[in-house]
């Protein structure tokens, strides 16, 4: 029998009548023959509530406190659902975090899970009975109760679908899937059939609210089909698969984190393991990084920009100061006035000018571009906050989002869910004893591959006037000649000029130095620095992001081996970094080595 997983959010079950709809649903899925897992999360506003009774009481309320307080919330919701599904006559059981056998890290407010022990649950839903799971909470090794932050009962639903091997995980909420943009910020937003988990992690981290990117990590991790769907409706909804909704279109959708801060730190020592010590600081104090955008450097001094939440900044700063004065830096400034604007695409690495598209939308609106990071699926620009929602707008017109793929372009395993009585599709390895044996563990981090690529050049313009436009005239000029451009990178400067670094392919390098050097010149810049082959070094992989480690611990690699990194480009499931080329064979055994234990 298909084992079918349920998640319901706080707005899904805030009242009486809500609960009683979603035990219906979980009712109906049973009739359809499946043995139904229900994961609640507290009912409406409720835990912003305790939260608030906490700081009336303590300016700076104990994690494990917190923890003990928040936990309630999910414990009144799976009591209450198991009620509703008894007085409509069907057998349901109620089961905390630690009744469910999650057993996560010592890390209050926050936690991973480590473990999840499937006896109870298996057994009660042999006896037919409907497991009503409390999202957002497990216990430690000392049974303290421990809570898993930010989007923890979607992250528990996922991770009960895989260690359970569910034939699907279906998210109820209050929108009817998964949008091109925020519904609630562009009307024009439209529901997407289908979305891959890459690009669902990329725009989960770039702000799409819908789906919380540890639980999308689980899902890619154990290949874990994901339906988001409303819970007050019959609409499709969205499938989270292995493959886009279409295979043509570059953007799948556009992302916008509104509350973010930029710091910069400029003169920084160009030398080996000078990133390490700032990265290192700030994951150390639990600290996620946005964008991180490191430039060619000048007189052996280079300056590294990143972004961060704003609630973060105070944190961020006092790692940052710390850093600063062990690394002798000149200076570093920051601004918690910015918001970056994101698009995303699965088939973005095989379709060239999608850059360009962005930049000229941002010029036509007159909005200037703060900072450049792209990835192989993703391209992030950090703006004023003023402008942030023009931005979003634009890059989604220009994109022309809100218009459905034609028909010939979708991906071939776009599809529902499986009907009721139609056999269930294999997923190797994740069943039984073989996945349990998996979940030791199971949030660590996974590495999916480590890249050299040697095939490109790089060209880079130094004190670039920061005004609109300037990037898409640069890149115009670029594209006429027939130059495909790979990873941009433009570094923040308060002097009113930016460092904008480019790579392409090795044979197109007179043509493009001579087309760069024009640009240069024609804008007014400073004289132009270029290397004629440059070492890629990329390591994909699933968590870069909420593993905050990552890449301190390719820094510390490499600046153990003696190789100095010149350029930072990250996202959500790759990090690179530019090398000397002749170091590159080097940098690639040096990074096999320290990711070893956690590759696939």
């Amino acid at each position: 029998m298909s084992i079918v997983v349920q998640k319901f959010g706080g707005t899904s079950v805030a009242d009486r009548g809500l609960i009683l709809a979603a035990a219906r649903k979980a009712i109906r899925a049973q009739l359809e023959g499946n043995q139904v897992v229900v994961v609640v999360s507290a009912m409406g506003k409720n835990t912003d509530r305790l939260i608030q009774l906490a700081h009336d009481i303590h300016d700076r309320p104990p994690a494990r406190e917190m923890d003990m307080l928040l936990a309630t919330g999910e414990q009144v919701s799976v009591a209450l659902m198991a009620m509703a599904i008894d007085s409509l006559g069907y057998q349901a059981v109620s089961m905390t975090g630690a009744q469910l056998g999650i057993v996560t890290d010592d890390s209050h407010t926050k936690a991973r899970i480590r473990s999840i022990s499937t006896t109870r649950i298996t057994e009660a839903l042999a006896q037919g009975k409907i497991v009503i799971a409390a999202g957002f909470q497990g216990v430690n090794e000392r049974s303290e109760i421990t809570t898993l932050g930010r989007g923890g009962s979607d992250t528990t639903a996922v991770a009960l679908a895989a260690v359970l091997g569910a034939d699907r995980c279906e998210i109820y909420t209050d929108v009817d899937g998964v949008y091109t943009t925020d519904p609630k910020l562009l009307a024009e937003a439209r529901r997407l059939s289908q979305i891959s988990y890459d690009e669902m992690l990329e725009l989960a981290s770039a702000g799409a609210g819908v789906m919380h990117n540890r639980s999308i990590e689980f899902a890619k991790k154990f290949s874990v089909p994901i339906y988001v769907r409303n819970s007050l409706s019959e609409a499709p909804g969205t499938m989270i698969v292995a493959d886009p909704e279409s295979l043509h279109r570059a953007v799948c959708g556009a992302a916008l984190v509104k509350d973010q801060a930029r710091i910069t730190l400029t003169g920084v020592p160009d030398r080996p393991g000078a990133a390490l010590t700032l990265i290192s600081a700030i994951a150390a104090k639990n600290v996620a990084m946005d964008m991180i955008v490191q430039n060619v450097g000048e007189d052996g001094l280079a300056d590294i920009s990143l972004t961060v939440f704003r609630d973060d900044l105070a944190m961020a700063l006092k790692a940052v100061e710390e850093a600063a004065a062990e690394l002798g830096v000149l200076a570093f400034n920051h601004d918690d006035d910015v918001s970056c604007v994101s698009v995303v695409g699965l088939p973005m690495a095989e379709q060239a000018g999608v850059a360009n598209r962005m930049f000229r939308a941002m010029a036509e609106a007159g909005i200037n571009i703060l900072m450049i990071s792209t990835s192989h699926i993703k391209i992030s620009l950090l703006v004023a906050r003023e402008s942030a929602v023009e931005a979003l707008q634009c890059v989604h017109k220009a994109f022309e989002l809100e218009r459905e793929p034609a028909a010939s372009t979708l991906a071939a395993t776009a599809r529902p869910p499986r009907a009721p009585g139609t056999a269930r599709p294999a997923r190797p390895s994740n069943n039984g004893a073989v996945i349990v044996s998996k979940m030791q563990g199971m949030e660590g981090l996974v590495i999916e591959g480590i890249t050299l690529d040697e095939s490109q050049a790089r060209a880079t313009i130094h004190g670039v006037p920061n005004v609109p436009g300037l990037a898409a005239d640069m890149f115009d000029d670029i594209a006429s000649s027939g130059i495909n451009v790979d990873v941009i990178v433009q570094s923040y400067s308060d002097e009113g000029t930016a460092d904008l670094s480019f790579t392409f392919p090795r044979e197109n390098f007179d043509e493009a130095i001579a087309t760069a050097r024009r640009i240069s010149e024609r804008f007014g810049c400073k004289p132009l620095s270029n290397c004629p082959q440059i070492a890629l070094l990329s390591v994909y992989g699933i968590g870069l992001r909420s593993h905050t480690q990552v890449a301190g611990q390719m820094f510390e690699s490499l600046g153990a081996a003696g190789i100095n990194v010149e350029m930072i480009n990250t996202s959500e499931v790759c990090i690179s970094v530019a090398v000397n080329a002749k170091q590159g064979a080097k940098g690639l055994a040096a990074l096999e080595d320290t990711f070893r234990d956690v590759m696939l």
